[in-house]
């Protein structure tokens, strides 16, 4: 059997279901300067084996509210839904969103309904995308909002991102105007959360931000191992270092857990090289992307990972060193500053072996001496500082791979902040 290749990149995707496209709105003065506040990328519904989602049942006359944290202001917003994995149109019957209260709970002042072309409720075409019209809420970076949706028909199985560390709510029937958490009683336990169709939080000001960064990679960009509710992975952190040191820019999280940058997984999603440019390259004003992916290609792990699917041949240095250049080249090719991640340790865990480890050395010798990335940064030893071949015991999760929230801190400030601009 042949060792997976990478996919080629394809520059082309199907455009917004609204007319507005991602990142501009056409107006008699020129294109409004919309910047990409908050994204998570979307995933085929799935069973998750650690932790319960909704996506496999979909949602039948029922409000779902999510939290999200916007990493730029502005004086308004819109959302972007996604029914990319999805045979059927969806009905989105009605929308809102406003500041967080808490728990559920939304501010009753900043409650608004959100629209699409005017109207209260769309139909999102199948493997369609609908960007809502701009609703006039003032934010601040790190504000927290609440996005709710209501859907009275079936929608059948959900376009998803997996894992939010984030807590959604869930109520029978049509709350999504209700700013109590009165009746959104069902969430899932443990919370590791999920997110349901949105794709995206946009924010349009006075004056835009510098080009957003984009964190582009598996379960150590998407956080698994940080606090829930807490927004504490590592490019949340990142954003809040950048803040400090008076250069704010939003920063994006493009993770997804148990993702491969070569090929796709029932539990990861596309394959990192597939995806980039809808992940990474459609977000709007992306200026830098930092790219840390191959473990899960290294571990071979779709059986280490919850047992579904048969293991992928072997990867080797060279083949997951050509993926990193099809993401560089896409990159450059839209003028976006692309910055590699050494892979960090993982002996110990579960499916670490002898051969994965020469693998993983070879590929960071590569990301740190080739000078093919416009910048490195050294993740691997922001959390192995000795070179033991291992994560630091008072940086991991428990499980020799996953990072902490002490890890999340070590790898955004091993983060030279210069190495972001363009």
């Amino acid at each position: 059997m042949s060792s997976p290749q990478p996919r080629p990149y394809l520059p082309t995707h199907a455009a917004p279901a609204t007319a507005a496209a991602v990142g501009a709105t056409p107006s008699a003065s020129g294109p409004a300067l919309w910047h990409g506040a908050w994204t998570a990328p979307v995933m085929r519904p799935s069973v998750a084996p650690w932790f319960e989602t909704w996506a496999e049942q979909g949602f039948t006359n029922q409000s779902v509210r999510q939290v999200i944290r916007v990493h730029s202001g502005g004086t308004q917003v819109r959302i972007r839904l996604s029914n990319a994995y999805s045979d059927t149109p969806l009905q989105l019957t009605g929308a809102s969103i406003g500041h967080t209260a808490g728990v559920g709970a939304v501010h009753p002042g900043t409650m608004h309904p959100l629209r699409f072309a005017g109207a209260l409720s769309t139909t999102i075409p199948v493997k369609g995308r609908a960007v809502s019209d701009p609703a006039a809420l003032p934010i601040e970076q790190f504000d927290r909002l609440t996005i709710s949706l209501y859907f009275q028909d079936a929608t059948g199985p959900a376009t998803y991102h997996q894992l939010s560390m984030t807590t959604t709510y869930r109520a029978a029937g049509e709350h999504h105007r209700d700013p109590t958490a009165t009746h959104y009683t069902d969430k899932v336990e443990p919370a590791y959360g999920s997110w349901y169709y949105l794709e995206g939080v946009e924010t349009l000001g006075k004056r835009p931000p510098p080009h957003a960064v984009v964190a582009f990679g598996d379960s150590l960009t998407d956080g698994f191992g940080a606090t829930i509710d807490r927004d504490d992975r590592y490019p949340d952190l990142l954003a809040e270092r950048l803040l400090a040191a008076g250069v704010p820019r939003p920063v994006l999280n493009a993770g997804i857990g148990s993702n491969k940058l070569l090929t796709d997984s029932p539990l990861g999603g596309d394959a990192g090289v597939t995806r980039f440019a809808r992940d990474v390259l459609e977000q709007p004003r992306v200026g830098t992307v930092i790219v840390l992916m191959g473990i899960n290609d290294i571990q071979q792990s779709d059986a280490a990972q919850g047992g579904t699917g048969s293991a992928d041949p072997p990867v080797t240095a060279r083949q997951l060193i050509d993926g990193h250049r099809a993401l560089i080249r896409a990159a450059h090719a839209r003028g976006v500053r692309a910055v590699g991640a050494t892979l960090t340790p993982y002996r110990g865990a579960a499916g670490w072996s002898p051969a994965g480890e020469t693998v993983r050395a070879q590929v960071n010798h590569w990301i740190s001496t080739s000078g093919e990335y416009d910048a490195v940064v050294d993740f691997a030893r922001a959390l192995d500082p000795d070179s033991t071949g291992r994560i630091r015991q008072a940086l991991h999760m428990g499980d020799h791979i996953h990072p902490n929230p002490a890890g999340y801190r070590a790898m955004a400030d091993a983060i030279d902040l210069t190495a972001l601009e363009q």
